[in-house]
């Protein structure tokens, strides 16, 4: 089945990263689903400091875990990371960058679009 949802900038939304699998389906995208209720829907480019300040939140990242089949992340990995910790980051003033053409449409019911341009590494 094909993708059928649209990025932040109302075109066809494309894959996060063909490297590591990611989304709450494991197919790349960072795409809206229902049963996501943690909404795995921005595309970022992860950095240190997110790590860092998602392990302070109880989340980590970081460190393998074989069980699920989870090499860790480190940075300049392209992750689809949940909206609230990305709004916890950008808070705290540690969010990371994000790729607009890989970040579903829903987040623009949370997040301005300047906001989100502030934070793009694909717009021109």
């Amino acid at each position: 089945m094909k993708n059928k949802r649209l990025n932040i900038l109302g075109n066809k939304l494309e894959k996060c990263s063909d490297m590591l699998v990611t989304g709450y389906t494991r197919n790349g995208c960072c795409e809206s689903i229902n049963s996501d209720l943690g909404k795995h829907i921005i595309c970022a480019e992860i950095t240190k400091s997110f790590l860092l300040f998602s392990l302070s939140k109880g989340n980590d990242l970081i460190t393998p875990n074989i069980k699920f089949n989870f090499p860790g992340l480190r940075e300049g990995d392209r992750w689809c990371v949940c909206l609230n910790r990305w709004l916890e980051a950008y808070k705290e003033m540690c969010a990371p960058k994000i790729i607009l053409s890989s970040t579903d449409e829903e987040v623009k019911k949370y997040v301005e679009l300047d906001i989100l341009k502030k934070f793009a590494l694909d717009l021109n």
